[in-house]
């Protein structure tokens, strides 16, 4: 049995999803990609993959396209496929590296730059009403919840 604070006792028998965390995890992860897929990307060409590369670029720019699957944890080959589709929107740019030709370096253009910087007030509003009622200590802590709870199951 397992018992977490403030909750009921959960059986390997008895497993009720209101208090299993991997499946309110989910269902807010799904809840906020629906939504910003209709306000933030209808009709920019971008899916949240494509989104979540070229925040990352935005943040990270001249990345390499390996330290791009690390920063949005998507798979290498998945990560090519979604950046030969950023450089086919004109959103972003790619080159071989100066220190070495095995790697590819991402850049964002001027009209990615443009797109992200008008994404952003959408995924903060976005952001600010998921946490409605919840204090500033309580986000920070559960973002520091979740970014350890990923180290564990990523190291694992």
């Amino acid at each position: 049995m397992a018992r977490g604070v403030g909750e009921k006792t959960v059986s390997r028998a008895d497993l009720n999803l209101s208090y299993y965390f991997p499946y309110l995890i989910n269902r807010v992860g799904v809840a906020l990609v629906q939504r910003f897929a209709r306000e933030g990307l209808r009709g920019t060409g971008l899916t949240i993959g494509t989104w979540r590369v070229l925040a990352s670029t935005a943040n990270h720019d001249g990345v390499r396209q390996v330290d791009l699957a690390r920063l949005t944890s998507i798979e290498v080959s998945t990560i090519s496929r979604l950046v030969t589709r950023l450089v086919r929107l004109g959103l972003v740019a790619r080159s071989r590296s100066t220190r070495s030709n095995r790697e590819v370096i991402v850049r964002l253009t001027p009209k990615g730059r443009a797109l992200f910087a008008r994404l952003v007030p959408i995924a903060v509003k976005l952001q600010e009403t998921a946490t409605r009622g919840v204090t500033k200590a309580e986000v920070a802590g559960a973002k520091r919840v979740l970014s350890r709870m990923h180290d564990n199951l990523r190291l694992a």
